[in-house]
Order: structure tokens, then sequence, then C-alpha cells
């Protein structure tokens, strides 16, 4: 009997835009590598990154991210 796999938790919005300052994408704040090699981690390594994501957010100009008129 075939089981379905289970799901991969990804913090993508599907707002796949990177930013060339930053190397930031401005949906999900994740790195091309890391977006790439996302599927490849274990769930330790993909928790790791997902609490990194919020202290990224500084590393792009507001005004990409929708914050400045």
């Amino acid at each position: 009997m075939a089981f379905a796999p289970r799901p991969i938790s990804t913090p993508c919005i599907k707002v796949c835009v990177v930013d060339g300052e930053s190397g930031l994408c401005l949906g999900c704040l994740r790195t091309l590598p890391e977006i790439a090699g996302w599927g490849a981690l274990d769930d330790a390594a993909r928790a790791a990154v997902t609490r990194e994501l919020p202290a990224r957010r500084g590393r792009i100009a507001p005004e990409k991210l929708g914050l400045i008129g």
C-alpha cells in the first residue's frame, strides 16, 4: 500500500521576486539557495531557517516591501 508523501512546511507566499541588493525573496525572505534546496532540508534545518526570517526583513528597503508609499 502506497502512502502519500508528508507535506513540507514552507514560508512561501507565492510572491517570488528576489531583491538584487539583499539577495532575499521579497515574499518569503529566503535566499535563492535556500529556496532551491528547501525540499532536501530536514525538518530541523527548515525550522532553523524559518526562525531567522523575521530578522531578515530589515535587510530589504521598506519601499520594496510596500511599507513606504
